[in-house]
């Protein structure tokens, strides 16, 4: 029996979310979808915290971060790749033609040309003088809450029921060389089993991975919780463990296998995508904080 095809992303990204719904409807796959949607942020120097126009580290150089995990449990990622845009999709060729989970660095990249993905420039003349500016202070405090400057984080369910996803990022602004999130991390900024759900996540990297965040919340699912009390119970289990959750966000979003959604977070400010029924909408997210 064919299902009416759903697309969530975190935070407000429009047009990422619609392409996801509406490949969707016309017969893609969850994966292929996922990746399509994502990569719309992937491609627009204006959001620079995923892909081209991505903030760089402290040394001035962009890197980004990726996975994919697909219906059948299969899953491929990247990190600390410099030159290619659109990571996600490099993340399924790990997935799909090497016997590995995850590639880092030159090997990315390396494997990136060897694929015929085309390298280019990554740092804009925007960020590059955004990044001139913080060096006069180099002060680093993450800020909570820009819209539509985050990590992407795509669930879709396509016209068989089937769930996957993608979460791609180039990471905390002008963090440490080196340094990897949450996000291309299967069970903290990413995580699908099809018998249950899906879900993924977006905030402070290293407090997601701290709770694997994403594969708690799909495992809460299989134990009968509906996606909006998975997700919450995902977020109060960082607030518990940390008292100084007020200095970051972490938020996640998540879909069961029949289609209900649901969205949490610490700090008021988030919102979830949502493509059902035809329809791309706004979910703006419960918090725990009401600041």
């Amino acid at each position: 029996m064919k299902k009416s095809p759903i697309a969530i992303c975190t935070w407000g990204f429009v047009n990422a979310n619609a392409t996801a719904g509406k490949a969707l409807e016309s017969g893609m796959n969850a994966l292929d979808a996922a990746i399509a949607g994502v990569a719309v942020e992937e491609e627009d120097i204006r959001n620079t915290t995923v892909g081209k126009g991505g903030a760089p580290d402290r040394e001035g150089n962009v890197t980004l971060d990726a996975c994919v995990m697909d219906h059948n449990g299969n899953c491929g990622a990247v990190v600390c790749v410099e030159d290619y845009t659109n990571v996600a999709a490099l993340a399924k060729k790990v997935m799909l033609e090497t016997p590995h989970v995850m590639l880092a660095g030159e090997g990315a990249e390396e494997f990136a040309e060897k694929q015929g993905f085309q390298k280019e420039t990554l740092l804009t003349e925007s960020s590059e003088k955004a990044y001139r500016e913080w060096l006069t202070t180099s002060e680093y405090k993450p800020i909570i809450n820009i819209e539509n400057h985050d990590t992407v984080g795509m669930v879709c369910m396509d016209a068989n029921g089937d769930i996957s996803g993608a979460c791609t990022t180039s990471g905390l602004s002008y963090k440490m060389k080196g340094r990897v999130g949450d996000s291309p991390i299967i069970g903290a900024g990413l995580f699908i089993d099809n018998e249950v759900g899906g879900a993924a996540a977006t905030g402070m990297g290293e407090e997601i991975m701290k709770s694997v965040g994403s594969f708690l919340i799909v495992e809460l699912m299989r134990n009968g919780m509906s996606p909006q009390a998975a997700c919450e119970e995902a977020v109060m289990r960082t607030i518990r463990k940390n008292p100084d959750h007020k200095d970051f966000q972490v938020a996640y979003i998540a879909m069961n296998k029949a289609g209900e959604t649901g969205s949490y977070c610490i700090h008021k400010g988030f919102a979830m995508m949502e493509f059902k029924n035809g329809t791309n909408s706004r979910v703006n997210s419960a918090s725990y904080l009401e600041d």
